[in-house]
């Protein structure tokens, strides 16, 4: 009798049944408008089937990470991809059509750019591809950093383990151990994304595009040269403020490790700041809290005093949308989702949600720990699933966000809800702040994630598009990475590094080839979404108290703009939500007001900059 399979290897033979059937896109007979309704038509049924097949072995690839989830998430996406190829080169015919309607307009747009990583026509150039993709992204799930403890035993650890370290550590070797163990995983990837720079480059140029990186600024409805502009129009706009923040924490951290460690007018060492890539600060809290004992803002401790499983966390998460007018998640989003971190095999635990089948199979993957950070990630999450919620029915490429940014941006506003005041509601505070110093201790703790945030989220594509136009060459990968960092961040690498070195990839988003302007978008429109819907829902007071949270006239407000998808160019998007047609960080600023007043006073005296 034929042993039967376990469900994940049941799931992989049936998936590999279906990659084995290519999709073949429509043939261009005629380029009337009426050809191009018809091309749009059979182009979706097609995506749909084929982003369904790829999404599903994603999720299994993703959440069992073995050779053969490898492989058949390369095969899936290598169809995925040769389909995209073939489907944007036809679609080009269109170029010069006139009279089609407005949606058929804007599917060929958005078909356009409906790929992060174009294959090149050549079957085994796209095979490889597919296959350095998804090998590059295995490297960084199954990373572990190998040592012997004092008893000299070898241990290994994963990033969840040697993250756990920089967080709560202030062993400055202990600290330095940790950073250089991860960062060492990604050595083997530095051939591998060699080689994807060259095949995706290969794939954008033969869809019109002179590199990646103009394929991916070209999908914010303007012109790819000035999308850069806007981006640094954007960071001019918050530097001022993240200086401010750098140069108080920097003589914080100078109290705890020395002056010799943490000089003043340098960098800051990227192992110091309380996060693997120094990208959010919100760890070292207890190092740099403005006034302590002023605000009890210590969340987590509450919630593993009250002993709150990943139901509860998720469920408060739920809540708050319902609070809205949001309907409750559905039961397979319970059955199906992955919420903690298997014992029995590797998983990506990196947050992400889903809709695997693009018509309401909701998922999160989470290895959620009873946090504060998990908490507040947990919003952000259920952010993208309810933007999914309200869009699903539309056609699969308008199920997206107005731009990449406004699916990040949803989640982050509605964690701008999670002020002192619900935190109470919740239970997890005790009493709210009750003078300026409290209020100082609140904006500091946001703005360590949030503004710390910004000039990490500005520079990652901008090393990319830098990579994939050919201005950073390969044998420069480590050297740019390191002086954009400097340049942006003010944080330098607390070791010698060198080309051996792939520093770039210890950072998820690289190997698993996700865009990253949407993140920097995501922490300036999350402000804008914010004050809107508090406008909406007639709050008068300051921005940094407002909760949206049991707001059934915000909820609508928001549920009319997710309700677009990406239907819509962007701006009429905004413009749904804000009555404003442009991206600004005035939002923020102000949001930040009293803290930046603050810090100004405080680093009177100090060598700020770097």
């Amino acid at each position: 009798m034929m042993r039967p399979l376990p469900l994940a290897s049941a799931a992989l033979a049936a998936l590999l049944c279906a990659t084995a059937f290519a999709v073949t896109p429509p043939v261009v007979t005629g380029t009337s408008a009426e050809d191009a309704k018809k091309f749009t038509r059979q182009v979706n049924e097609d995506l749909k089937e084929l982003w369904t097949r790829s999404s599903t072995a994603e999720w299994i690839k993703a959440t069992y990470i073995t050779d053969d989830s490898e492989k058949l998430a390369a095969w899936a996406n290598e169809a995925l991809m040769a389909y995209l190829t073939e489907a944007i080169t036809a679609s080009q015919k269109f170029k010069a059509t006139k009279g089609m309607d407005a949606d058929t307009q804007r599917f060929l747009y958005l078909l356009s750019i409906a790929t992060t990583l174009p294959a090149p026509s050549d079957p085994k150039k796209r095979e490889e591809l597919a296959a350095t993709a998804a090998k590059l992204e295995g490297i960084y799930g199954k990373g572990e950093y190998c040592s012997k403890g004092k008893d000299g035993k070898e241990r290994c650890r994963d990033l969840l383990e040697l993250s756990r370290v920089l967080a709560e550590s202030r062993d400055y070797d202990e600290l330095l151990d940790a950073w250089q163990g991860w960062h060492q995983i990604a050595r083997p990837m530095r051939p591998l994304y060699e080689r994807l720079v060259t095949l995706a480059n290969e794939g954008a140029r033969e869809i019109g595009y002179d590199n990646l990186g103009e394929l991916w600024r070209n999908g914010y409805d303007m012109p790819p040269e000035e999308f850069e502009k806007e981006t640094d129009r954007l960071w001019e706009q918050v530097k001022p403020l993240y200086r401010d923040l750098h140069c108080y924490v920097r003589a914080q951290l100078q109290k705890q490790y020395g002056k010799d460690k943490v000089p003043d007018g340098k960098p800051i060492p990227a192992h110091l700041l309380g996060n693997m890539w120094a990208q959010e600060w919100n760890n070292i809290w207890p190092l740099v809290e403005p006034y302590p004992g002023a605000a009890s803002l210590d969340v987590t401790s509450e919630i593993k005093k009250q002993n709150w499983d990943y139901k509860k966390m998720v469920s408060t998460g739920e809540n708050f949308f319902v609070s809205l007018g949001m309907p409750k998640l559905p039961k397979t989003f319970w059955e199906r989702s992955m919420f903690v971190q298997p014992q029995d095999h590797e998983a990506v635990c990196h947050a992400s949600a889903w809709d695997v089948t693009y018509s309401g199979d909701l998922r999160i993957k989470m290895c959620i720990q009873a946090t504060e950070e998990d908490l507040v990630t947990i919003h952000h999450e259920l952010g993208h699933i309810y933007y999914y919620i309200n869009y699903y029915t539309k056609p699969v490429l308008y199920q997206s966000g107005a731009n990449d940014g406004f699916h990040e941006a949803i989640g982050d506003a509605l964690t701008l809800s999670i002020t002192p005041a619900y935190l109470k509601q919740l239970g997890l505070l005790k009493e709210l702040p009750k003078d300026q110093k409290g209020l100082i201790n609140v904006q500091m703790k946001d703005a360590l994630e949030k503004v710390a945030f910004l000039p990490f989220g500005k520079l990652i594509d901008q090393w990319r598009w830098d990579v994939f136009s050919g201005k950073i060459k390969p044998s420069e990968y480590n050297r740019a990475w390191w002086e954009l960092r400097e340049t942006y961040q003010g944080v330098s690498a607390p070791l010698p590094r060198s080309e051996k070195d792939f520093d770039p990839g210890a950072k998820y988003h690289i190997p698993a080839n996700v865009p990253y302007a949407r993140y920097f978008l995501a922490r300036i429109l999350q402000f804008q979404f914010h004050r809107a819907l508090c406008r909406a829902a007639g709050f008068k007071g300051p921005l940094y108290e407002c909760s949206i949270f049991g707001n059934k006239k915000a909820g609508a407000k928001l549920k009319a703009m997710l309700a677009l998808g990406a239907s819509k160019p962007w701006p009429e998007a905004l413009y749904a939500i804000s009555g404003e047609r442009q991206m600004d960080a005035t939002a923020l600023l102000d949001y930040f007001q009293p803290l930046q007043a603050w810090l100004k006073e405080q680093n009177k005296g100090r060598q700020c900059g770097w």
